[in-house]
């Protein structure tokens, strides 16, 4: 069952058309990717999810009932302009967004100590935020954000200004409160990351949604039926007509070992292929499917889209 579901949602800006009846579920304890260029609209729907901005039309529910004030005490929002209050200090700062969501000064002590200790940065709490790296604020605003465990949570390019010790530390965490049981929205140009922890996305363009669906399912309907062919043969396989062309194909030094790259033919089967290529001779060390990766069709979509 989905946690958030947006129907035909619609929202100007004067004549500006920012969101042209985008419609998503977002799965319970699911990792959600939201992607898009800049501009397409993701930010606005953030912002109507928190109920930031409202809709001009079309509706959004939370656990099956259309979302209220209330609602946002039970997401996490960590936006991607970071706001901390740069002469306040870090803990008495962690404390007042802690208790803005409605833990009690006890409560909120309790959590961020353990979230500190978690971190290692237990030293940072009477530090003043000025004092801190964009790095080290940014594990500042990301506990902050998480601290009085949301049902869901919306993170908007989390991984921006970590190196990459601390953004995998970070992408631990966000795999850990999944576990815990948390729905996350993640907003991001890192195709990597998307590929790593996502389990649904979404692609918007333009103000409407070009795709979406499960990553691995997107992945392979958007594969070009190329595999990559690792095998020894005295001479370069050639390709056969109607079963399969040699796209490329790269010997290991002077050796008999290749590396290939086949385009399996409309109508062939992986056997087919298979069964001719061992008639040419050659012993077959490996033989896999190419699923592109999400950053070539996210460029192919949006480019399609211009």
């Amino acid at each position: 069952m989905e946690l958030i579901k947006c129907s035909n949602v619609c929202k100007s800006f004067g004549e500006k058309v920012a969101l042209d009846n985008v419609s998503i579920e977002i799965p319970k304890g699911k990792i959600f990717g939201l992607l898009g260029p800049n501009g397409a609209g993701k930010t606005t729907l953030i912002r109507i999810i928190n109920r930031i901005t409202i809709p001009n039309s079309g509706e959004v529910l939370f656990d099956g009932r259309p979302i209220t004030q209330d609602d946002v005490e039970k997401i996490g929002y960590l936006p991607e302009e970071r706001g901390l209050y740069r002469k306040m200090k870090v803990g008495d700062q962690a404390m007042y967004f802690a208790q803005l969501k409605g833990m009690s000064s006890r409560e909120a002590a309790a959590e961020l100590k353990k979230w500190f200790v978690r971190f290692g940065i237990e030293s940072w709490w009477n530090k003043k935020v000025e004092e801190l790296s964009k790095g080290m604020a940014q594990k500042i605003q990301f506990i902050t954000t998480v601290v009085h465990k949301p049902s869901l949570l919306i993170l908007d390019e989390p991984f921006s200004g970590f190196d990459p010790v601390n953004a995998q530390v970070i992408r631990e965490e966000i795999l850990r409160l999944k576990e815990e049981g948390a729905t996350i929205i993640l907003s991001t140009h890192n195709m990597e990351s998307v590929e790593e922890l996502c389990d649904n996305i979404a692609l918007i363009n333009k103000s409407h949604v070009v795709i979406s669906g499960g990553v691995e399912e997107i992945r392979r309907k958007y594969g070009n039926n190329n595999v990559e062919l690792i095998y020894t043969a005295a001479k370069p396989l050639a390709s056969v007509e109607g079963i399969y062309n040699v796209l490329s194909d790269v010997a290991e030094g002077a050796g008999e070992r290749h590396t290939a790259v086949l385009e399996i033919l409309d109508g062939a089967t992986s056997n087919e292929a298979i069964q001719q290529i061992i008639a040419q001779g050659a012993g077959i060390n490996s033989f896999k499917e190419l699923v592109p990766r999400m950053n070539d069709i996210f460029i192919k979509l949006v480019t399609e889209e211009e």
